[in-house]
């Protein structure tokens, strides 16, 4: 009922219909992408678009916004080479619409002008959770739930793994209170207590492995300029971290100034850059989170990059 109520109050700008389905029939079959209908909806893919999965994954969602757009084509961007190669499989039907990048959505601007799309993309979807490849492997290391190496990397040849964090008390420690709270549990003692600690502890240690936040706040210093003016930017986000950060910058972006308070008169230039499409974030339908519980803390919000800007 929470989620229905939550999904009663949506407040949008420019909201299209409505739909829990999303009428595309197999694309889901193997890999059930997150809120697919209403990412294809506010993303509005237009035949010969510019399209971008920064973080294309498994190709759920990619599918779903080609399928939706004939002549449009699409540009899938991962850091993980087992998740391109399944996409690359799944795309294959759009093979000749399709490009894939290995890459980190981060650079997302030095890597459009690589494929000749140097202006921007018409849509951009950042979906900033983790895969079902990754989830279900044990010998990724990103679950406690199976037994396995403690690796955690989205990109196996990059960086250092999470045993290596681990063995380094004091940076475990940091990694693990910026999620914990310093520690503090959030359930009492007991199974489920000891679940929810473990699932938070094991994301904190995931953040700090992919250094995920640091990524995004990278992309989110300018990320609506990899849009041409039009073109829409929509961000899946799964805990409050990032959420925040989303949020806060798409404020930010669609400010009219960014003077301190108490300015007579504006000093700084700023002119805003987008129009928020979603004042509230989207969440999933009560529907989707029964088919697929991993969906159930998803937050999705939409920005429009404003002609002129």
């Amino acid at each position: 009922m929470k989620a229905a109520t939550a999904a009663s109050q949506r407040t949008t700008t420019g909201a299209p219909p409505m739909t829990r389905e999303t009428g595309i029939g197999p694309v889901g079959a193997a890999h059930g992408p997150v809120m697919v209908g209403e990412v294809v909806e506010w993303l509005r893919p237009r035949p010969g678009a510019r399209l971008v999965d920064a973080t294309v994954g498994l190709g759920g969602h990619a599918a779903a916004l080609v399928a939706g757009a004939p002549g449009a084509r699409l540009l899938g961007v991962d850091r993980d080479p087992r998740a391109l190669a399944r996409a690359r499989e799944r795309l294959l039907p759009a093979a000749d619409r399709v490009v894939l990048r290995h890459g980190d959505f981060a650079r997302l601007r030095a890597i459009l002008p690589e494929v000749g799309w140097g202006e921007g993309a018409d849509a951009v979807l950042l979906d900033l959770g983790v895969s079902s490849l990754q989830l279900d492997d044990p010998m990724r290391g990103f679950s406690f739930r199976a037994a396995g190496p403690l690796d955690m990397r989205m990109d196996p040849g990059e960086g250092r793994d999470a045993a290596e964090i681990v063995n380094t008390t004091e940076e475990l420690a940091r990694a693990v209170a910026g999620v914990l709270g310093h520690g503090k549990p959030r359930r009492g003692p007991g199974p489920a207590g000891y679940r929810t600690n473990a699932t938070r502890t094991f994301q904190a240690i995931r953040i700090a492995v992919n250094e995920e936040l640091d990524r995004l706040e990278r992309f989110l210093v300018d990320g609506w300029a990899a849009l041409r003016p039009g073109g829409r930017l929509a961000v899946l986000a799964y805990h409050s971290l990032e959420d925040r950060r989303v949020k806060d910058a798409f404020r930010r972006w669609g400010a009219s100034c960014l003077c301190p308070p108490g300015m007579v008169a504006c000093a700084c230039g700023w002119k805003a850059k987008v129009r928020i499409l979603t004042r509230r974030p989207l969440r999933p339908a009560p529907s989707e989170i029964a088919r697929n519980p991993r969906a159930r803390s998803a937050r999705l919000r939409v920005v429009e990059r404003l002609r002129g800007a």
